[in-house]
């Protein structure tokens, strides 16, 4: 059956791409929609940084027809700027507003946004209900068990959110404590999803690595979709590799060397189209690495393409990646 959230039409078993910070960036999100993401979210955008019209935030707001549906992911700790932010998000015309009530790291939860709302459920819950109110796009959540082992509330704040009108919700299967330690326990994710009370979409997060896995938080865990993170991050085709898989029950093959340089020169076109030579050339450098993970030689390459400052040298490098890996095998999950 097909999964939607309002009147969108997500087919069977989504496969979403989580929103990261400086990756799922519209260079990154071009490349993973042509291989099969199904719902894709911006990197997560700062409430305070959209009302003070800040140059790193409003970029963010960025979304292209191709991508559609997409969802725009906003954090923060005060209502009435998650509000306002929301509004501005309208302008842009996004098919979701996303809610960010996972992210674990200190300069955000410590400031009780992202997961530190965890530990103000009833915080949680107003905010979720206001915003709901303050627009007409549907408003979706992402989060995650609990704030720690003793506060793994999911299954009753999962119950709140959906009462006060959110129409999804994605559950990264560990605690904020946890950060990205130890393995996500998709347990309690079931919890949700069994709960009879629930009748909106239940996506899973947390260590969906291979078509394997998906398959797994699809028959036996009973969710709705996936939502794939740091497995992407370099591995684009893992959402076709997946489609496959759960269509078939046989994997195909691994992109080849020559199909993995085509994909990292596209990003970086993409990168230096959106935002320029300079700063297109430089954030790439995060990336050459997790296109080639696992080549014991290439460290040389990779120096030399975070060390050039034009587009032709960089493909060149890439070229001569292709030529020496060219029989390379990179294995299947």
């Amino acid at each position: 059956m097909a999964v939607k959230i309002g009147n969108i039409d997500l087919g069977e078993f989504p496969l979403l791409l989580a929103p990261m910070e400086d990756v799922s960036d519209p260079p990154f999100r071009a490349l993973c929609k042509k291989h099969g993401a199904d719902l894709m979210f911006t990197e997560f955008i700062s409430s305070e940084g959209l009302i003070r019209d800040a140059d790193k935030s409003t970029q963010k707001l960025d979304i292209y027809d191709f991508e559609r549906p997409i969802g725009i992911q906003i954090f923060g700790n005060n209502i009435d700027s998650m509000m306002e932010a929301t509004r501005i998000c309208e302008r842009v015309k996004p098919e979701i507003i996303d809610i960010n009530y996972g992210c674990p790291v200190k300069k955000v939860a410590n400031k009780g946004a992202g997961a530190g709302i965890l530990r103000d459920i009833p915080k949680m819950v107003e905010m979720t209900k206001q915003i709901v109110n303050s627009t007409k796009l549907p408003v979706t959540v992402k989060t995650r068990l609990g704030w720690d082992d003793n506060t793994k509330y999911i299954v009753e704040v999962a119950e709140r959110l959906q009462d006060v009108g959110i129409q999804a919700i994605s559950i990264h299967g560990r605690t904020r404590k946890q950060m990205y330690k130890g393995s996500a326990d998709w347990t309690l994710i079931k919890a949700v999803k069994d709960n009879p009370r629930i009748n909106i979409p239940v996506f899973g997060n947390g260590d969906i690595d291979s078509p394997e896995k998906a398959k797994l938080m699809r028959d036996e865990f009973g969710l709705d979709g996936a939502m794939i993170g740091r497995a992407s991050i370099g591995n684009p085709w893992i959402f076709n590799e997946i489609k496959h898989f759960l269509k078939t029950g046989k994997h195909i093959d691994r992109p080849t060397m020559i199909e993995r340089v085509e994909a990292c020169k596209q990003h970086l076109n993409h990168s230096i189209e959106w935002k320029g030579k300079v700063l297109g050339i430089a954030e790439m450098k995060r990336h050459y690495t997790n296109y080639f993970k696992g080549i014991i030689d290439f460290k040389p390459y990779r120096i030399k393409m975070v060390t050039s400052d034009t587009k032709e040298e960089i493909q060149e490098t890439l070229d001569e990646v292709a030529v020496k890996f060219k029989n390379y095998e990179f294995n299947s999950k």
